[in-house]
């Protein structure tokens, strides 16, 4: 889970070193992601893509349309606003999906969690005040759309168990490549960005996706949560170092709010089922 996290935060970092225009950024991306996913479930499951997804049938067409949407508004978002504000604005997403949960699955949606998710939507008011009437505010809006779209494909895998979401990620990245395809400029892409994409493709998106269904296997929901906001924490990090990006006062104190709300609700989650087993 680690590793994934760490896959995952260069993403920011290699949205800001690549020349491309995002849409041609968002075709190269899906289309190595596409590939290395497609070659990975052949040789894992030993049958072709195409019928994976016919096995998985209307409920992966969507939770692949709503991967594609996040995907592409990811690259957007970046392209528009820091990437501090568009990392911690997109980890609000598991909350959306709670309480999406309990909109349309009726799932129960404990006090804590209510508590956490104003806590998270008070910090991204206060990070997102900050770009209104800065030329921000289109890609922090879209940041929020990019966790909501993600948030409504976890919903449908909660909807369908039965679903495996390595053939709906291969698909949604494959859909990605296709909507960028006529709006970008793929041969005008410089040798240097061309390695620099195919790297955000396999190993940033590819790897990191890989890595996550790995761990999340071995570890409680709770811990898997916890050690994904290094994503959010390194993200910003990386591109600071390597490129002087600088969160402002906003997004620092918005973020401040978001993290702590989700770090809290966390170990709470690690805490409780452990005094549960203490004698009374």
């Amino acid at each position: 889970m680690a590793c994934a996290a760490v896959c995952w935060s260069s993403g920011g970092l290699i949205a800001r070193l690549v020349t491309t225009g995002p849409w041609t950024t968002s075709l190269w991306r899906g289309l190595f992601a596409s590939l290395f996913l497609t070659l990975v479930l052949r040789i894992a499951s030993r049958r072709n893509i195409v019928a994976q997804w016919r096995d998985g049938g209307g409920p992966v067409l969507i939770a692949a349309v709503c991967m594609a949407t996040a995907s592409t508004c990811f690259i957007f978002a970046l392209s528009r606003t820091s990437v501090a504000n568009t990392l911690i604005l997109m980890s609000t997403g598991p909350f959306v999906a709670g309480l999406l949960g309990w909109t349309l699955l009726g799932e129960r949606v404990a006090p804590r969690t209510w508590l956490t998710m104003g806590v998270a939507l008070a910090g991204a008011v206060v990070m997102v005040s900050s770009s209104y009437g800065g030329g921000a505010i289109v890609g922090d809006l879209l940041a929020i759309v990019m966790a909501g779209s993600f948030a409504t494909a976890t919903v449908v895998v909660r909807r369908h168990p039965q679903i495996q979401m390595a053939p709906a990620a291969a698909l949604a990245t494959a859909l990605t490549a296709l909507v960028a395809l006529p709006l970008s400029d793929p041969l005008a892409t410089a040798p240097r960005d061309l390695a620099l994409l195919a790297f955000f493709g396999v190993g940033q998106f590819g790897a990191g996706f890989l890595l996550f269904m790995a761990g999340a296997r071995l570890i409680p929901a709770a811990e898997s949560s916890l050690i994904g906001m290094l994503e959010t924490v390194l993200g910003p990090l990386w591109v600071w170092l390597v490129l002087d990006e600088r969160p402002g006062t906003a997004t620092l104190t918005g973020g401040a709010l978001i993290l702590a709300a989700l770090l809290a609700n966390t170990l709470v989650d690690l805490v409780t089922p452990r005094r549960a087993c203490l004698p009374s």
